[in-house]
Parts: structure tokens; sequence; C-alpha cells
């Protein structure tokens, strides 16, 4: 990461002493499977080379560095919504909420919360929301790599169950691939019932 960006996650971890989360999510835009949110706080002191947005690493380097952020953070949580809660509350209000449930988890309490995009989960301890923080902050793009990975991860385990969509190669996003399989063989359990072309099947 560029030194700049390091600076500006120092400068907001002065400004209030003591722990500073990010946070970031993956699935928002797919037809299937639960939206996947992740919080991570960094260790100075084992600084991970290579931090990023997620979108822009190879799957190969991303799971390199799931595993390192694992090994080298002070403490990190991943959480999801369900297809289900997606389905009922939409998926901005889902994703907010599967956020809270990473932050939640983390093993030590932070004093700031940094969250990708525009909008912040309800939370009781400070947070800012900052557009392209991935980018911009190393804990939000380790969350970032985090959720994506998980998300990832569950695709690959649900093409075991349901070959004839393609989850390991779609991801569930909405190819020309995954709308055929979906003409042909109508929605699965885990479709997102509310998201179109799903809900023009039903």
């Amino acid at each position: 990461m560029p030194k700049s960006s390091h600076s500006f996650q120092a400068s907001l971890a002065w400004d209030v002493g003591g722990l500073v989360a990010g946070v970031d999510e993956a699935g928002r835009g797919p037809l299937a499977g639960p939206v996947m949110a992740a919080a991570v706080i960094l260790d100075d002191r084992r600084p991970i080379v290579g931090l990023g947005d997620s979108k822009k690493i190879s799957p190969r380097r991303r799971e390199a560095l799931f595993d390192e952020i694992r090994a080298k953070a002070l403490c990190c949580s991943i959480a999801q919504a369900s297809v289900e809660e997606i389905d009922a509350l939409n998926i901005l209000q889902a994703t907010l909420l599967a956020m809270r449930r990473a932050v939640m988890g983390l093993r030590l309490p932070p004093k700031l919360v940094l969250v990708d995009g525009n909008r912040l989960p309800v939370l009781d301890i400070r947070a800012e929301a900052i557009v392209k923080g991935d980018d911009k902050v190393p804990a939000i793009s380790a969350a970032s790599i985090l959720a994506k990975v998980s998300r990832d991860r569950w695709c690959q385990e649900y093409h075991q169950h349901f070959p004839q969509y393609g989850f390991d190669q779609h991801k569930g996003y909405g190819t020309a691939d995954h709308l055929a399989a979906l003409r042909l063989h109508g929605p699965c359990p885990q479709h997102r019932r509310t998201f179109k072309p799903v809900s023009d099947l039903l």
C-alpha cells in the first residue's frame, strides 16, 4: 500500500486512541447465497504486504493473503446474512446486519470502526464510512479479502450440492450461463427470491 494509505489510517487511530477495525462486505450483487462481511484489527508490529481491494487481487493471491491475515491480525471476525434475511430485509439492510455481526464478533473491542462505502451499520462504537476504503485503509482491505474469500469458498461448497448452476464459476452473479441455468432448472433454495430475474421466474 502507498505510504499515504497507512498515514490515513494512522491519523484516524491517533485521533481516537485505541484499536481500529476495518469492515467490508462481499456478495451484494449476486443472485444467490448469503452476503458476507468481515471485520479486522491489524497488528502494526506484523505488517502484511500486498493488501488492497480484493476485486483487484488474483484468486490465488487472495487465498494466500486470507491465511496471512488470519495469522497476523490482532483479531478478525467473519459473519453473514442469509438469503432469507436478504429477502426479508432487502440487500442493503442485510449487508449492514452482516457488518454489525462481524464487528460484534471481534475478540477485542475497537475504539473506531472504519467501514468501506457510504453507509454504516448500527453500532455502539464510533464509526466512519469511507468511500473506496478498501483502496485507502489497510484494515478495510484486509476485511475485503476475508469477506471475498469466504464468499467464494461458500460458492465452491454449494456447487457440490447444485452443480447444474455453476456456482463455482460465476459465484452467483447473473452471467449468461447462470441465467440459462435458472431458466432451465428454476431457482434453487439459495437463490434470492426478491432479486430479478429470479423473481420473474417465480
